[in-house]
């Protein structure tokens, strides 16, 4: 095993389970780290975590580092923060990757800011450059083009989407270098958790069905009819960003890449065109299914099957078969 850290990856961990996007980071972190000729790191902070840090392993690290202590048991900025700039400045990587999560997003920037160096938020992918820079590609104005970023600082940092990367299968049978580390103990951070509240709503991201609108919805209440057949097909639903924008929906059924980057087995998009920021979102699903009048919308060209017609006269019926296949009518 190579000693040298090419690429570190910030494990992200909730309630002790990983975050899907880590696995991910770790897939693209293998790629990258064999192309520099050096080993690919992981760091997890938390409380009884041994089993996770053996499955960072199995996906794809040769060495975790790993900070095993009661303060790190509920996410703390101020503390994760201290206790990852120690092992940045001990490793001393050429690339640090983190999830562009709700912990990821917060956590990022503060960490390259006590490290003096640059970040790039978002990106859809990573590459390098002859010389084993890093360039970071991420949508710039609207999403029209996709930015290709080098940062002169190292650790070159970047957050990335989830859902898009691909992981390596897991292999039970891998070796590598668990680090125990000791935690910089703080005792006040000015952070204090009194409560933990189960955020209720939709997580868009993890759907196997997607049933989505766009502007071919007439009304806010239509979207009734297509949460019958997400319910029905037990999926849930999506928008376009026009119909968020306009407050039909909330936000976090948002598709696309100011929204929501989504890989369900079944995404129905029913009068949805097809801009390149929603197609963005959910070029990656298994099967596509379009529902348009227009048979030149751009969502046609990327769809496995498509109907050209009313949504309102092709809804209905299919509802209705859905339920004669379940039983629910005859």
């Amino acid at each position: 095993m190579l000693n040298e850290c090419g690429v570190l990856v910030f494990a992200e961990q909730e309630n002790g389970r990983i975050h899907g996007v880590v696995y991910e980071l770790l897939g693209k972190g293998r790629e990258l780290a064999d192309r520099l000729k050096k080993s690919l790191c992981a760091i997890l902070l938390g409380y009884n975590l041994w089993d996770e840090a053996k499955e960072l392993i199995y996906y794809g690290a040769d060495k975790v580092y790993l900070i095993d202590h009661p303060s790190l048991k509920d996410f703390d900025i101020v503390r994760y923060k201290h206790n990852i700039v120690k092992i940045v400045d001990e490793v001393k990587p050429d690339i640090f990757l983190i999830g562009a999560t709700r912990i990821g997003r917060s956590l990022a920037p503060r960490v390259a800011a006590a490290l003096k160096t640059g970040l790039t938020a978002d990106c859809v992918d990573l590459d390098l450059d002859e010389e084993g820079n890093l360039i970071q590609i991420r949508p710039a104005f609207s999403g029209n083009i996709m930015a290709q970023i080098k940062t002169r600082t190292k650790p070159q940092m970047a957050t990335v989407r989830y859902r898009i990367m691909k992981p390596l299968n897991r292999d039970p049978s891998r070796r590598g270098e668990i680090v125990v580390r000791e935690p910089i103990l703080l005792e006040k951070t000015g952070i204090e958790i009194l409560d933990k509240i189960e955020i209720g709503g939709v997580n868009i991201s993890e759907a196997d069905v997607i049933v989505a609108a766009g502007r071919g919805l007439k009304s806010p209440e239509d979207f009734k009819i297509l949460e019958e057949l997400a319910t029905l097909l037990g999926g849930v639903l999506g928008s376009s960003r026009p119909l968020v924008d306009a407050g039909w929906i909330g936000r976090e059924h948002q598709v696309g890449f100011s929204g929501n980057v989504v890989k369900p087995k079944v995404y129905m998009a029913f009068g949805i065109s097809g801009a390149p920021q929603h197609l963005f979102g959910m070029r990656d699903s298994d099967i596509i299914i379009a529902i348009n009048k227009d048979p030149s919308a751009p969502i046609i060209s990327v769809s496995d099957y498509y109907v050209i017609g009313d949504l309102y006269e092709i809804i209905h019926p299919l509802i209705n078969e859905i339920k004669k296949v379940k039983g629910l009518v005859k």
